[in-house]
């Protein structure tokens, strides 16, 4: 040992867990410095003491090759051991990619599973819940990409099961949205002959407590406690939705999740959607799982543009299975394009700076409201949505039928005023699809961004006993058992926001339509299995339609999200998700309707169902 006995460099965690701290003996500073030289964004704390971001820190191991002595480099015991935990599931992966498959050293066979799981363990398994617990055992971390209805929950707790029964861990944090709470206290009850004692995070965790769930967003005001929980015994970690931290050490989520993830001896994500907008997704995700591995071996994966070589080379660090696998037709996915009236073209084309003289007078108005993305989303829409109600969640209230537009008011003042005008075509578009559906008597899913079109929908589509649900629904329970269960009830009202993830509507829903979409690909993917999962009656067709202002905004989203979709399609080596990223064009059923034929429309419905 240097300087009789004392390591020449100590390798640890900071308070964070986030980064990695090297400290030199005084002789070695110089040296400390030219290792600290060949990472990236290095802090430097005092003379002999370094901070690196781990995942900086884990991409360039290599670099202590450099390092003096290093016989006598003294490593902090967690960050030693997950070092080794990320090379092994490295070198697992290389070998699976050269050799064909993991071997003998590696490999848990399908077969072998239910004796894995032990004599508690009373769950059905399909063959790919199987082969997926074999590939997730056989690495020491993983990834479940699988699509939403394969039982990516019930394939994480039988990881954890088996894992117990080896003795390798005996509690597990599971980090969900809210909306995934039922799946995992029926899954920890039903699975076992011997329930789990499971708990969702309250102040603090109770004793006897196996699996504790917490939410993203109460994540970093518990991380203290929580970092406890998992340093008490040695423990599992599951990321459920792992997408919402896709922002990584970047977002409140990924930040804390990355803090969290080298405390546990075992770490797994589930998502069906690893890469909504494009490989730094997959980066982030993939870097919870292996610290700086997981990024290095993504940004090779598809630094040359070659896709399919990527996901040949990404393929053994998680396992997935498609909808194809699962014996689920193909979904048909359309977009209609709508063309604006004269009066919402106008007001739209001088909220991006298309000015005519008579909105030059209100220019400086225009340009406030036209700097935010997403009040061009609401414009394509109807800008009447931009101007301020008298409550948070006003409908908008149409004149039917219209006024002549007065030709001396403000283009300004005419926004405000717009529904005594004109229809939105969208919401014109939306209607004769749910007029269609229901004739059939088809129950139809429609999707919005915004509450206030939510709201207004709910007012113009009133004879279908809309159903709706938004962050503010007080009994959104009860809405969603109308849908699912009144006959009446033959249109939902909601936003991907809400109502995008843990909800399955493909029992009694065939058809969805989208008024408006963002560009959060991860979200529409999302939404789009809400009707669309295992459990379809054979011979079903689901099918979708996407609603577009031409010459909006709209194109720009269509276009955006054809491409993130395409990629990760491509990156997954999924035909049926390359499949959703090629829209269908059809021409709009309400092209020709105006007003007065909306109205005749609704009257007429309203005389049948009173008839």
């Amino acid at each position: 040992m240097a300087d009789g006995g004392a390591p020449s460099l100590r390798i640890g965690f900071d308070v964070t867990r986030t980064k990695a701290v090297l400290r030199a003996e005084p002789r070695y500073q110089k040296d400390l410095a030219q290792l600290a030289a060949q990472f990236p964004a290095v802090g430097q704390r005092e003379l002999l003491a370094t901070e690196v971001a781990l995942d900086d820190f884990l991409v360039g191991l290599d670099a202590l090759g450099a390092w003096p002595s290093p016989q006598d480099v003294e490593w902090e015991e967690a960050l030693a051991e997950l070092v080794g935990g990320v090379l092994d599931d490295a070198a697992s992966a290389e070998r699976s990619l050269h050799e064909g498959g993991l071997d003998s050293r590696d490999q848990v066979a399908e077969e072998q599973v239910p004796t894995l799981l032990g004599s508690g363990w009373r769950a059905g398994l399909t063959s790919f819940q199987q082969r997926d617990i074999a590939h997730l055992l056989s690495m020491r971390h993983g990834a479940n990409f699988s699509v939403p209805g394969a039982g990516k929950t019930r394939v994480a707790l039988a990881v954890y099961a088996a894992l117990r029964e080896r003795g390798e861990v005996s509690r597990l944090l599971v980090v969900s949205p809210k909306s995934a709470y039922e799946a995992w206290h029926f899954e920890t009850a039903e699975c076992l002959n011997q329930p789990l004692a499971s708990e969702v995070m309250g102040k603090r965790p109770q004793l006897g407590t196996e699996v504790l769930i917490v939410n993203y967003e109460r994540l970093d005001r518990s991380l203290s406690t929580l970092a406890s929980w998992l340093r008490a015994a040695p423990s599992m970690i599951i990321l459920d939705e792992a997408h919402r931290m896709k922002l990584g050490v970047q977002g409140t989520y990924g930040s804390a999740c990355m803090a969290l993830g080298p405390l546990a001896r075992k770490r797994l994500i589930l998502t069906g959607t690893p890469a909504p907008n494009g490989a730094r997704d997959l980066e982030n995700l993939l870097s919870f799982v292996w610290p700086g591995h997981g990024r290095r071996v993504v940004t090779s994966a598809v630094d040359g543009g070659d896709l399919s070589h990527a996901s040949k080379v990404l393929r053994p660090l998680f396992t997935r299975t498609t909808k194809r696998e699962l014996g689920l037709p193909a979904i048909t996915t359309r977009i209609r394009y709508v063309d604006l009236p004269p009066l919402h073209r106008e007001i739209y084309d001088a909220l991006v700076g298309r000015f005519t003289a008579r909105a030059a007078a209100s220019r400086d108005d225009f340009d406030a409201l036209g700097k935010a993305l997403l009040r061009l989303l609401m414009a394509a829409t109807s800008p009447a949505l931009l101007s301020k109600g008298t409550s948070r969640y006003e409908p908008l209230s149409y004149q039917l039928p219209p006024l002549e537009v007065p030709q001396g008011d403000s283009l300004y003042s005419l926004l405000h005023e717009l529904p005594s005008y004109e229809l939105s075509p969208k919401y014109a578009e939306a209607l004769s699809l749910v007029a269609a559906n229901a004739a059939q008597g088809h129950k139809t899913l429609v999707w919005t961004t915004f509450v206030r079109s939510l709201t207004t929908m709910e007012k113009m589509f009133a004879d279908y006993r809309p159903a709706v649900v938004h962050g503010g629904t007080p009994d959104r329970d009860e809405q969603i058992r109308r849908f699912r269960e009144d006959p009446d009830c033959l249109v939902l009202l909601s936003n991907p926001a809400t109502l995008g993830e843990g909800i399955s509507l493909h029992q009694v829903c065939h058809d969805a339509v989208y008024v408006d979409r963002d560009f959060m690909a991860g979200r529409f993917l999302q939404s789009l299995d809400r009707i669309h999962r295992l459990g379809l009656a054979p011979g079903i067709e689901t099918r979708v339609t996407v609603l577009a202002a031409a010459g909006t905004i709209d194109e720009v989203v269509a276009n955006r999200l054809e491409e993130k979709v395409n990629f990760m399609g491509r990156i997954l080596d999924d035909p049926s998700v390359r499949q959703l990223a090629d829209l269908e064009e059809e021409p709009s059923v309400a092209g020709g309707m105006d007003a007065l034929d909306i109205q005749a429309l609704l009257g007429h419905m309203k005389a049948l169902s009173t008839g």
